[in-house]
């Protein structure tokens, strides 16, 4: 997910103890299988030391410094496991898959042993998106704070645009379940992700739209770096496949939009027969307004920031036939059952699967190099997620009992992907394509996977 400098997404910030639901029919979206989202903003680096200077989490002003003392920190005692979370604002439905997803990767870790003996621990922390700068620059803060030997999240591109800086200047990875600009890739030496950036979905999208014989397409998009990122690499995919633009190629809509009438009419008067929405929850009020307008809903692609379930939010068949595509396997009940027992009320496994495996892949790298601080893990991520080779495991249990043995291991976990590439990117993805059933639920209905491209 991501979102670009002149977002203004309403977000608000969560109370300490509170778990906020988001407003609307989002909050209780589910993929049916499916669903998530993104973000984006930078902090400086003066910015951040001064946060960092404050908050206690080093020793000196310098990064060397203060990342030196947070690994001694870590290196001392158990493994801490960081998160950020979108607990409150416009993508917060995926907070709860997320954060059951961590408990869950933790309570096998430690029902497995631990981490060199020793038990692993989590803290998490809310984070919006990349208009709350401060309020995400606080929360990394005090993870930081406890000293954490990784950070999962967050799951907006905006947000880790915002905090990563901060993060990385302690030589802590940053392992995203959920960012999926293309602007990430290979950005830093200690961020990765277990989603697959917007190259893969994208090309999934405009097969998918030309496949199904569409002429004439109108684009509704946020400006957004996710939305309008997104858009390109789909017209770019869409490029002589016979899909005319006849709207949207180069308009984009204000994030804080709250009339979506103009949007619908000029869909509705540019002759598109089918329309791709690209956004967060602002889908809900534009796909009403196109309804509204007299365009046709049982013709709309859905990306993996709004294709969620509809059947409390629409008269039933309003979506009917429209499809959607959301990143990742499609994963089993058993996984789903599983996340239910961790006691996090969630009707969905939305990027529950990305952030399991961000856990289980650093407490590997952790166990094979040796020790919980940053810099082991990593050094060790990509070896452990199959960069180097290795035989197959599939749990913690497993793979450690695997390097206990002094072998090569590959982690091949709930998400399918492939090991890190050069970027930290996975090498390859799948994406579940989705289509609504006549009670507005998005319900899976295939996946095709891809190679992730490298600069």
């Amino acid at each position: 997910m991501a979102s670009n400098n002149t977002n203004d997404n309403r977000m608000n910030e969560r109370m300490e103890g509170f778990g906020a639901q988001r407003a609307g029919s989002m909050c209780n979206s589910m993929r049916k299988k499916g669903t998530h989202r993104k973000a984006a903003l930078a902090v400086t680096a003066m910015v951040a030391a001064a946060m960092l200077a404050l908050s206690g989490c080093g020793s000196g002003s310098s990064s060397d410094t203060s990342g030196a003392s947070s690994a001694s920190a870590t290196a001392d005692g158990g493994m801490v496991i960081g998160a950020l979370l979108p607990l409150t604002g416009t993508i917060s439905y995926l907070a709860p898959p997320e954060e059951a997803a961590i408990k869950l990767a933790v309570k096998d870790i430690n029902a497995a042993g631990g981490v060199l003996g020793k038990d692993v621990t989590e803290v998490e922390a809310d984070t919006s998106d990349g208009e709350h700068a401060d309020q995400n620059t606080s929360a990394a803060q005090s993870v930081l704070a406890k000293h954490p030997s990784v950070v999962i999240g967050p799951a907006a591109s905006g947000v880790v645009k915002n905090v990563y800086k901060s993060i990385v200047a302690e030589k802590i990875p940053v392992i995203s379940m959920a960012s999926t600009s293309m602007t990430l890739s290979g950005m830093d030496p200690y961020f990765f992700r277990t989603v697959a950036p917007d190259a893969v979905q994208g090309a999934v999208m405009g097969n998918l739209i030309a496949g199904d014989g569409v002429k004439k397409l109108a684009i509704a998009c946020f400006n957004d770096e996710y939305g309008t990122g997104m858009r390109d690499v789909i017209l770019e995919q869409l490029k002589d496949s016979g899909v005319e633009v006849v709207y949207g190629d180069k308009d984009a809509f204000d994030p804080a939009e709250t009339n979506y009438a103009s949007i619908a009419s000029a869909v509705k008067n540019s002759g598109a027969d089918a329309t791709l929405v690209i956004s967060y929850d602002q889908a809900t009020p534009l796909i009403k307004a196109l309804s509204s307008t007299g365009v046709d809903t049982h013709k709309l692609y859905l990306v993996d920031g709004n294709t969620v379930d509809y059947s409390n939010t629409y008269e039933p068949g309003l979506l009917e036939g429209s499809k959607g595509t959301i990143p990742g396997v499609h994963v089993d009940d058993a996984f789903l059952e599983a996340l239910k027992g961790t006691g996090v009320k969630i009707s969905d496994t939305t990027y529950a699967a990305e952030t399991y495996d961000a856990v289980i892949l650093a407490a590997l790298a952790a166990e094979q190099g040796g020790d919980v601080s940053g810099e082991t893990i990593q050094k060790n991520l990509a070896s452990v997620s199959g960069a180097d080779g290795g035989e197959k495991c599939d749990s913690f249990k497993a793979c450690k009992a695997l390097i206990k043995d002094k072998k090569k291991i590959q982690y091949s976990g709930k998400t399918g992907i492939g090991a890190f590439n050069k970027n930290n990117d996975p090498s390859s993805a799948s994406i579940g394509i989705y289509e609504y059933d006549k009670d507005n639920v998005n319900v899976f209905q295939s996946m095709q996977s891809g190679d992730v491209p490298q600069s």
